[in-house]
């Protein structure tokens, strides 16, 4: 019998661009939207460019968005990475440790970023949690989690967890405030930072990158693997991988929704419903790049995020340590000094998100990517 290998699966071009949808905020988008806020007169601006802070406690914005949306994406990559790497024989031993070894250098690298300069000789003030470090530690659950459950399976260890953490957070007694306190100061999240985490913190009083949340906030990565199973599947046909998509994002973000009226949406908390509502968006946006992108096939528009998908974690690490903004005032300033100075911020913060997008240009035909 002539055995016919199964293709490979095509890239998916919608990936990359809302990964760099994603990261284009992350880049200085964010703080130009933020910047526009009371120049321009319209009401719709400074909307927009309220939805680009985070809240103090309970509530939600776009930019609370942002950090849930990479987390995800970070899932959606591992059911093709996987995929790949099977088909080529590695063995789940190997896989174990490739994605042991990468979570362990992107804690390095966030511990590098978040403590910049780094306290080598002043332990106390060395700050253990980072963005980084979470993506990596959230990499390494769903890859063990991918090679060893079902998808549904895995479904069921995502409900279970944040079960268990609302259940935590509502019913474990904490020391001087009792059970059931979410706020600030009581809630048990940062009583277990203050007794378990050595080092820094990030609120002082608790880090909102610290333990307890690692395990809500993997729940995305293990969502995420989720799309791209369902992305990748050969079984099915497009228009139905989009509907896929958009109906278990609506499922989420109803749940999310009623969750919250008991447990609220807090980012800085990482509850059970800010993980369902940020994963059910997460789902929606990636059907709608999915269905603009890669079905109805208008890709154009899209290069300007691809440029900065295939680089986020290059563009992440030059972010904290190369001041665009210095740059764009030293080549820029000369052309709207004339302009009132209200506007001299936004104009540097453009030409800062300019330069930053024509580095990863120049990287991108170059073909030079930063990947671990």
């Amino acid at each position: 019998m002539d055995v016919q290998p199964t293709p490979a699966p095509r890239r998916l071009v919608s990936i990359d661009a809302l990964r760099g949808f994603d990261m284009l905020f992350i880049s200085g988008a964010d703080a130009l939207f933020h910047l526009l806020k009371g120049k321009t007169g319209l009401a719709w601006v400074d909307a927009v460019a309220n939805q680009f802070h985070h809240p103090a406690w309970f509530g939600f914005t776009f930019y609370d968005f942002i950090f849930p949306l990479f987390l995800f994406i970070a899932g959606v990559s591992i059911p093709f990475s996987l995929g790949k790497a099977l088909d080529q024989g590695m063995s789940k031993s190997e896989l174990y440790q490739k994605a042991f070894f990468r979570m362990l250098l992107l804690i390095a690298l966030g511990m590098l970023d978040k403590n910049a300069p780094f306290p080598f000789f002043d332990p106390p003030h060395i700050r253990l949690g980072s963005v980084l470090g979470r993506i990596g530690l959230a990499g390494f659950a769903t890859v063990v989690l991918y090679l060893n459950f079902s998808s549904r399976k895995r479904l069921y260890i995502v409900g279970g967890i944040l079960v268990a953490y609302y259940a935590g957070l509502t019913l474990i007694p904490v020391p001087g405030y009792g059970a059931g306190d979410i706020s600030f100061e009581g809630n048990l999240v940062g009583w277990f930072d203050r007794t378990f985490l050595p080092g820094r913190l990030l609120q002082h009083t608790y880090d909102e990158n610290g333990l307890l949340t690692q395990f809500p906030a993997l729940c995305l990565t293990v969502l995420g693997a989720f799309a791209g199973e369902i992305l990748r599947s050969s079984a099915l046909v497009d228009r139905t991988k989009f509907i896929r998509l958009l109906a278990t994002g609506a499922v989420c973000i109803a749940f999310g929704l009623l969750w919250s009226l008991h447990f609220p949406i807090a980012k800085r908390l990482w509850s059970s419903s800010f993980i369902l509502l940020t994963g059910g968006m997460a789902f929606v946006f990636m059907a709608a790049f999915y269905g603009v992108i890669d079905i109805l096939n208008f890709k154009r528009w899209s290069f300007v995020f691809v440029v900065i998908g295939m680089n986020s974690l290059t563009i992440y690490l030059l972010h904290r340590f190369v001041n665009f903004s210095y740059t764009s005032r030293l080549l820029f300033e000369g052309l709207y000094a004339p302009l009132d100075a209200k506007w001299h911020p936004v104009l540097e913060s453009f030409g800062a998100l300019a330069l930053v997008w024509l580095l990863l240009y120049f990287l991108y035909r170059k073909k030079i990517f930063l990947r671990v």
